[in-house]
């Protein structure tokens, strides 16, 4: 069963949350809407007609006071403003009127001040308006007057009574619409928000529950679990991620499997080429010491009666031999230190190196070579097999006096610095060209100036020191100009922990292990 890509996925909890989106903001338009109807009928309706109202009252009271000052007076201009309030009075009742046409309360109310002014005027104020003015009202005429304005005012109480509950119903009216615009937002965004909750729980248990428990998955596989697998569960898309996950997983137990057969073959391949070795070098070994043995037995039975000739031959194949049986026991040296069987033990590096060169001194002296050591005055306390460092840091400095001049100097200086110790080996002898640097270290590998000026040797002594190095993690830096000289450095990491180093003296070598004397020039063809 595939499931649902997650593109559809979100899309359907967005679209839910859109919708109730639109819905709150339809919600609260309308109730916007609504109640702005309600204001609109309250300012642009029923405000207006209550003013009129108030209009009706003062027009009245305007007409009083002109009547009044007429019939004192007698002055044209009372008239005047009583036939222009009476004008207003006409307007403002009729507004009044055409309002309260639909509400029966009112148009009662607005009726019966409508009769109350009619009366007023009929009887009492057309009459003395139509009467010379300045000759003065009877008492009695006053109290009609008075009675009738009374009955005005009472009317116009009425009318202003009913206006004041419309305008605090409409009040009331708009402040509930409001009130429920609020409440509807806020139902749909509680409606919203449920949904929202519901819909993030659908997202955690098809799309975040999924992909949580394929990075658990990944974890386990980090450290190393080979046999757990992703689940396919969830969207198409991390159905997809899962099963890539455990295609790849697949492929690397095929691939580990692979990887042991060849190892497996590969030491099986080792074992063969070490076992090659070791019978070749034994096979030749034997030969070349019955034939070295011939040779000299050759030399003394024959001692001051070969000719020239013969004792140049003989001492050609002398140096071939010798030659011969230094190259198997470089090829044996090397195959043991590539092997990963040494007795590791502390040993103070700065001891080590004096040894090697006082073992060099022999050499470096028949060609007037000065060795110089500077070692500090505390052991340098590394982990190493001794032998087996010994022949690669005899092997460099054995370079160093080999490659240089006679009367050179070679230096040999030994440092510690924060956890590393330091051998350097320097030269000023021949040097190595440039171009052949980067083949510094192969196997046979000679220097064109070394075969060009003669100077013997297997090509093996620097491929050794770099495999003991290596095998004791530690490193080797070549740097060297042809002409002037050649710079080795070794560096080792310094044993922690060893507060007094007990200085492992040389054991007595059988014949399968490391040589650590000086190392003779090899003789030429």
């Amino acid at each position: 069963m595939t499931g649902r890509p997650v593109r559809r996925i979100v899309s359907s909890v967005l679209a839910r949350v859109g919708v109730l989106g639109v819905l709150i903001a339809l919600v609260a338009v309308a109730g916007v809407v609504i109640s702005a109807l309600a204001v609109h009928a309250l300012v642009d309706d029923l405000e207006p007609a209550a003013g009129a109202n108030q209009a009706i009252y003062r027009d009245l009271a305007e007409m009083s006071a002109a009547v009044q000052t007429w019939t004192s007076t007698g002055l044209r201009s009372y008239a005047d403003d009583y036939e222009q309030a009476a004008l207003r009075l006409a307007a403002h009742q009729r507004e009044v009127r055409e309002f309260a046409s639909g509400d029966r309360a009112l148009a009662a109310a607005v009726a019966r001040q409508e009769e109350a002014a009619r009366a007023w005027i009929d009887e009492y104020a057309e009459p003395r308006m139509a009467a010379e003015g300045g000759t003065g009202a009877t008492a009695g005429e006053v109290r009609a007057g008075m009675a009738g304005f009374e009955e005005i005012r009472d009317a116009h109480r009425t009318v202003t009574g009913v206006f004041d509950d419309r305008v605090r119903t409409a009040g009331d009216d708009v402040s509930l619409r409001l009130r429920a615009t609020a409440l509807a937002v806020v139902l749909v965004a509680v409606l919203t928000c449920l949904l929202a909750a519901r819909s993030r729980r659908r997202l955690d248990a098809e799309l975040t529950s999924p992909i949580l428990a394929l990075e658990r998955t990944v974890q386990r596989m980090a450290r190393g679990d080979q046999e757990v697998r992703a689940e396919s569960t969830g969207p198409k898309e991390v159905r997809a991620v899962a099963t890539a996950l455990n295609d790849l997983a697949d492929a690397q137990d095929r691939a580990r499997a692979v990887e042991v057969w060849i190892q497996r073959e590969l030491r099986t391949l080792d074992t063969a080429k070490d076992d090659f070795v070791a019978n070749v070098s034994h096979e030749l070994r034997t030969p070349l010491t019955t034939i070295s043995g011939y040779l000299e037995l050759v030399a003394e039975e024959f001692e001051g009666r070969m000719e020239p000739r013969h004792e140049r031959m003989l001492d050609a194949t002398r140096r071939n031999v010798a030659r011969l049986k230094l190259l198997i026991d470089d090829l044996l040296t090397l195959q043991r230190a590539e092997g990963s069987h040494h007795q590791m033990e502390p040993v103070d590096l700065s001891g080590l190196v004096r040894d090697v060169a006082m073992d060099v001194k022999i050499t470096a002296a028949r060609r007037e070579i000065r060795i110089g050591v500077r070692t500090p005055t505390v052991p340098v306390p590394v982990l190493a097999d001794r032998a087996v460092l010994h022949r690669a840091v005899l092997n460099l400095v054995s370079n160093a006096v080999k490659f240089s001049s006679e009367g050179g100097v070679v230096d040999v200086v030994v440092t510690a610095n924060e956890g590393q110790a330091e051998v350097v080996v320097a030269d000023r002898g021949l040097g190595i060209p440039s171009g052949e640097l980067d083949r510094l270290g192969t196997r046979f590998f000679r220097a064109s100036n070394a075969v060009t000026n003669e100077i013997a040797g297997t090509g093996l002594g620097v491929r050794i020191a770099q495999t003991i190095i290596d095998r004791h993690a530690g490193s080797v830096a070549f740097t060297s100009e042809e002409g002037v000289g050649t710079t080795v450095v070794v560096r080792l990491p310094v044993q922690a922990g060893v507060t007094q180093l007990t200085v492992v003296p040389p054991r007595p070598r059988s014949e399968g292990e490391f040589e650590g004397r000086e190392r003779e020039p090899e003789p030429t063809a």
